[in-house]
């Protein structure tokens, strides 16, 4: 036969077993979550250094086109004048420059146009991996709901 103590020593037994359990799956549910924030930091540390990496190789392949190009239009420049110190006429001297003006603005053109494609496949590729990792955290936080 349990007598009042027995009740009140069981109750308490039994409080304090669920109070325990309680506070060890608060701990647990603590450590997983701050295991998960690790891991996130961690992806988007990993994201950054990509981003950087990639933005890095842009600018330096942009710098060498624009380098490619400078010399080029300098080696044409040169060319075009010691054809024009060579001209026989005033006609024949503007024959060679508009022909060397229409060249250098079609070269200008299409450098520009190129220049333009590398730079947008550079954002692209410096971008891409911070927006993988935005639209991980949406869908983790999404799923928190």
């Amino acid at each position: 036969m349990e007598t009042g103590e027995d009740t009140i020593k069981s109750t308490v037994e039994r409080m304090a077993q669920a109070g325990n359990q309680a506070f060890k799956d608060s701990v647990e549910k603590t450590l997983s979550a701050l295991s998960e924030v690790n891991t996130l930091s961690k992806g988007n540390v990993e994201a950054v250094v990509e981003s950087l990496t990639a933005a890095t190789k842009g600018a330096e392949t942009v710098g060498a086109q624009a380098l490619a190009f400078s010399k080029k239009n300098w080696d044409e420049a040169v060319a075009a004048a010691k054809t024009l110190s060579g001209a026989k006429s005033v006609q024949e001297v503007i024959e060679l420059q508009s022909k060397y003006a229409k060249s250098a603005m079609e070269a200008y053109v299409a450098e520009v146009n190129q220049m333009t494609e590398t730079l947008s496949s550079s954002f692209k590729d410096t971008f891409k991996p911070i927006n993988t990792r935005v639209t991980a955290a949406v869908e983790k936080f999404q799923s928190y709901r």
